[in-house]
């Protein structure tokens, strides 16, 4: 999840234009969007919406070929309040008991279930212990508004620092897993 210094994961109106994004972060995110370490992408209604509007069109292929293969090639599972119909490929639509169809999911055998965006879906299941690893990218700038990392927490969960890794652009990738 990248996320400003002032804690916030997107800015005013779903707004990402501040990530910071170079060539050394797109080699990052090539070596976590692999299919040796991951075979399901796990994302809400929301954001299956945003991801399926660039990673399946030619805008996707052309910004990013290595991400558009991975985004489209691997299984998706869309968690949602809403029933609907996808039109992406490889997708898995869980509605009614989410964190039922997630606890199910994480108990299959297989590669790591990876959450793209999906703040809400994120902070349902970091409630019932089913996120394993936060893996948060720190950029360097405070947005001031927006929608807050983790917002509609319901308690504290403590979690403890595994690794820190600096990049040249000044974003740090803090990575973190629950506290026992």
């Amino acid at each position: 999840m990248m996320v400003s210094i002032d804690g916030y994961f997107e800015g005013p109106n779903h707004d990402l234009s501040w990530h910071n994004v170079n060539a050394e972060f797109n080699a990052f995110a090539h070596e976590q969007n692999n299919n040796a370490l991951v075979d399901t992408i796990l994302m809400g209604h929301r954001t299956y919406d945003l991801m399926e509007g660039v990673w399946p069109k030619s805008q996707g292929m052309a910004m990013d070929p290595e991400t558009a293969r991975f985004m489209n090639e691997t299984p998706k599972v869309i968690a949602t309040r809403t029933p609907f119909t996808p039109t992406w490929t490889n997708v898995t639509v869980v509605g009614g008991d989410v964190v039922g169809g997630i606890t199910k999911l994480k108990a299959q055998p297989g590669k790591d279930v990876v959450i793209l965006g999906s703040n809400e879906l994120c902070v349902s299941l970091m409630e019932k212990d089913l996120v394993d690893e936060f893996r948060l990218m720190v950029n360097p700038i405070a947005l001031g508004a927006g929608t807050q990392l983790f917002a509609g927490l319901s308690k504290r969960v403590k979690l403890n620092r595994m690794k820190t890794r600096e990049f040249a652009s000044g974003n740090v990738l803090n990575c973190y897993v629950l506290a026992k």
